[in-house]
């Protein structure tokens, strides 16, 4: 974007980042309801270990304090998804764990047998909503609309600092 636009008052960032955490919630609640993993799909799933709604066991918080990757592929047990968050069984080292992810401490998401992956921007906390923008300057210089004939559209999820 050009430095001479505005700060969008809209939260668009925020609104596709959350949309496409939905992808990862019906995609998990799909494989909840067939109860296995079809095909050779399997999924590596990173996510911050001290993200708010988190709950996993303490040894595995200091064992990765920042952000954590847990494979779905061939032993897992009691998928259950809902909405917001999902809660799976796994083993770390021969203990069983349960582990209680939501949506908004994702980070990235990939299923390596047909290369699809999704990178996120961590929700810090549940008050974390859009940061504050500068009011509208609705006056100011207007974008040329180009006309290259191209349909291509870019989409930054880096928020600024």
């Amino acid at each position: 974007m050009s430095d001479g636009l505005p700060d969008s008052l809209i939260p668009y960032d925020e609104i596709v980042q959350d949309t496409l955490r939905g992808v990862i919630g019906r995609v998990l609640g799909s494989v909840a309801a067939g109860g296995s993993l079809p095909g050779e799909h399997h999924f590596y799933i990173t996510f911050k270990t001290q993200g708010a709604g988190v709950d996993i066991p303490q040894r595995l918080i200091e064992r990765f304090p920042d952000e954590m990757t847990i494979v779905l592929q061939n032993r897992y047990w009691d998928l259950i998804v809902d909405d917001t968050r999902f809660s799976v069984g796994l083993s770390f080292n021969q203990v069983p764990s349960k582990l209680v992810i939501p949506y908004s401490a994702i980070t990235g998401f990939h299923d390596p047998a047909v290369n699809f992956e999704l990178r996120f921007q961590a929700q810090e906390g549940p008050d974390d909503g859009p940061e504050p923008h500068d009011s509208a300057q609705n006056d100011g210089p207007s974008a040329a609309p180009v006309e290259d004939g191209s349909n291509v559209v870019a989409v930054d999820f880096k928020r600024k600092k």
